[in-house]
C-alpha cells in the first residue's frame, strides 16, 4: 500500500509522531499520541492509524519496540504540509540582531559569528559558505608588481567583494608592462560576469603586442585559478562539530561512527550545502536524510538559505538529525539569511 494523500485523522496522527519525537528521540506508542496530544482518538484508534501510516511509508518501527519513528517520507511530509513555522521571540530577534549590529565592516569576521551563533542558537552544526564568486561581475582588475618575476592580481567585483592571488612570470617584467596589461584586461573585461570571463578569456584577449607575451602567457594558462573558486575546504565555514556528538541518536557507536566520518568530510558538507535541494519552505531549503545524495548524510537533515551579495550569493544553514524542531530552526534559518543580505547591503 503506497498513498501520496493522508485523511486529516492520519495527518493529526503523523503531525503527534513526529512532534513527540522530536521533543524525545524515543519512539512513540499510541497511547502516548492519545493521552498527550488531545486529538480525542482513542489508543485502539490511534494504533489502526498508526499501522495505515506504517503501510504507507510515513512512519517504521524499530525492531525492539513497539512505538513508532517517522521515516524520511514522514519527514518530507511534515515539513511540506503539517509543519507550522514558528515565529522568533522579540528576545531572540534583538539577540540575533546585536550580533550584526556589532560587526565593523569586516566580511571575514561576519562569516565566522553567523557559523558559531547558528550553532549556538541551534544546537547543530552550522556551515556558512562563502559568497559564489563566479556569477560576480567584474569592476576592476589590479596587477601590483610584488618582485622582477611576481605579480598580485586584485579582482574586484560590483559587491565589494575582492579576490587575490599571485602569478609567477617566467621572465623580468617591466613596471610599463604591467599597466599596459592591466589597462587591457580592464577594457576587454569589465562589466562582465567571473564564469563567463574564464569560458571567453582567449577569444576576447587573443590578440594583444608582442611586449606583453610573457605576462599574457601565464593569464591564459591561469585563467581556472583566476576566476574560478578552486579550493573547496577554504569555501565555508563550519562551526559546533560537537553539538552532533552529544545528539541522543548518535550514542549508538556504529551512529557515532557515522557522525565522525562527516565531520571528517568537509567537502562533502560544502558540496551538499551548494548542491542543496530545491524544497523550500518559507525561502528556506530543507533536505532530508537520502535526499542529500551521500550516503554519510542518510541519518542527517539539512536546512539552508542563500543570502545576496549584489551579483553573487552564498549560502548559510545547519546539519543535524532527522529529529531536529524544523519549525524553528526554519525561522532561525530564515532571519539570519535576510540579515546577511541586509548587512552586506547595508556596507556596501
Amino acid at each position: 500500500m503506497f498513498r501520496e494523500d493522508l485523511t486529516d485523522r492520519e495527518k493529526n496522527v503523523l503531525r503527534s509522531i513526529v512532534q513527540q519525537f522530536i521533543l524525545t528521540a524515543s519512539p512513540v506508542g499510541s497511547r502516548n499520541i492519545s493521552r498527550n496530544y488531545n486529538l480525542n482518538f482513542s489508543p485502539a484508534t490511534v494504533r489502526n492509524v498508526m499501522s495505515d501510516l506504517e503501510d504507507s511509508g510515513f512512519i517504521d518501527h524499530p525492531h525492539t519496540s513497539a512505538g513508532r519513528v517517522p521515516t524520511d517520507k514522514g519527514y518530507r511530509f511534515y515539513v511540506d504540509s503539517l509543519m507550522k513555522i514558528e515565529e522568533i521571540s522579540k528576545i531572540e530577534k534583538q539577540a540575533i540582531s546585536a550580533k550584526f549590529d556589532a560587526l565593523q565592516n569586516s566580511s571575514a569576521e561576519l562569516f565566522t559569528i553567523v557559523s558559531r551563533l547558528l550553532s549556538s542558537i541551534t544546537h547543530q552544526l552550522a556551515c556558512v559558505l562563502y559568497p559564489r564568486l563566479e556569477t560576480g561581475i567584474l569592476e576592476k582588475i589590479q596587477l601590483i608588481s610584488v618582485s622582477s618575476s611576481r605579480i598580485l592580481v586584485v579582482i574586484s567585483i560590483t559587491s565589494g567583494l575582492v579576490k587575490t592571488i599571485t602569478l609567477e612570470i617566467n621572465a623580468e617584467i617591466a613596471d610599463v608592462q604591467i599597466l599596459a596589461v592591466q589597462t587591457l584586461l580592464n577594457e576587454r573585461l569589465s562589466g562582465l560576469a567571473l564564469n563567463e570571463i574564464r569560458t571567453t578569456f582567449k577569444e576576447r584577449l587573443k590578440e594583444y603586442s608582442d611586449d606583453l607575451h610573457p605576462i599574457m602567457m601565464v593569464f591564459l594558462d591561469s585563467v581556472e585559478k583566476i576566476f574560478k573558486d578552486n579550493n573547496v575546504t577554504d569555501k565555508a565555514i563550519i562551526s559546533g562539530t560537537t553539538n552532533l556528538v552529544r545528539q541522543p541518536e548518535f550514542e549508538n557507536p556504529e551512529r557515532f561512527q557515522s557522525v565522525i566520518e562527516l565531520i571528517e568530510e568537509k567537502d562533502i558538507i560544502i558540496h551538499v550545502f551548494d548542491k542543496t535541494a530545491d524544497r523550500s519552505a518559507n525561502g528556506v531549503s530543507v533536505s532530508i536524510g537520502t535526499e542529500n545524495k551521500f550516503p554519510e548524510l542518510d541519518d542527517f537533515s539539512l536546512i539552508s538559505k542563500e543570502y545576496q551579495i549584489g551579483d553573487v550569493t552564498g549560502t548559510l544553514g545547519v546539519i543535524g538529525p532527522k529529529r531536529m524542531e524544523y519549525s524553528k530552526i526554519v525561522a532561525i534559518i530564515n532571519y539570519v539569511g535576510e540579515l546577511m543580505t541586509a548587512t552586506f547591503t547595508k556596507h556596501s
